[in-house]
């Protein structure tokens, strides 16, 4: 079975997915590598904190090529988190400051090999940021964010058999 599990900020749902998981014989959890631009001090802390808090057989990996990650994996694959992925990605390829077709089309590049990976899975589950109960900053960077986190979404929403939705810890199945 694949999941997507979204929800806002702190909201639960990462804790939710590994909870989904937890009794998988094998998981790898595949977290999209630290910011390219060393922004977040306290990303070490947190991922040390996170990684404390699995199963000691989990294997983790730390990657910006997600879709391969999931297409490598054996067994039950966990992807956290589809936001933070996404913001390395247009670090890395300048989107920020990209018309709005070539940002789109940069992002459809990444999002088709990520989705086949994700259907020639059994057992996936994928945390996301739901984009409409967030605050996005009103500037084109936060537009171009939430517009392709939001196709992002749509599109692996698609491929899984089901969408959890976590608010302030309770999970509504969609």
């Amino acid at each position: 079975m694949r999941i997507l599990v979204t929800g806002g900020v702190r909201s639960g749902k990462s804790r939710h997915a590994e909870e989904l998981l937890s009794g998988a014989a094998v998981v790898t959890y595949v977290a999209p590598g630290r910011p390219a631009d060393g922004t977040d001090p306290d990303w070490d802390v947190r991922v040390a904190r996170h990684r404390a808090d699995r199963p000691a057989q989990w294997t983790t990996l730390e990657t910006t090529d997600v879709a391969g990650a999931v297409a490598r994996a054996d067994g039950a694959v966990l992807v956290d988190c589809l936001g933070t992925w996404l913001v390395g990605l247009m670090d890395g390829g300048q989107l920020w400051d990209a018309p709005t077709d070539e940002a789109h089309d940069a992002m459809a590049a990444q999002i088709g090999p990520l989705c086949d990976a994700l259907a020639a899975t059994p057992e996936a589950v994928v945390v996301t940021n739901e984009v409409g109960l967030g605050v996005v900053p009103a500037h084109r960077s936060g537009v171009v964010f939430r517009d392709l986190l939001g196709i992002l979404n749509q599109r692996v929403a698609a491929v899984c058999d089901e969408v959890h939705l976590v608010i302030a810890g309770r999970v509504l199945k969609i």
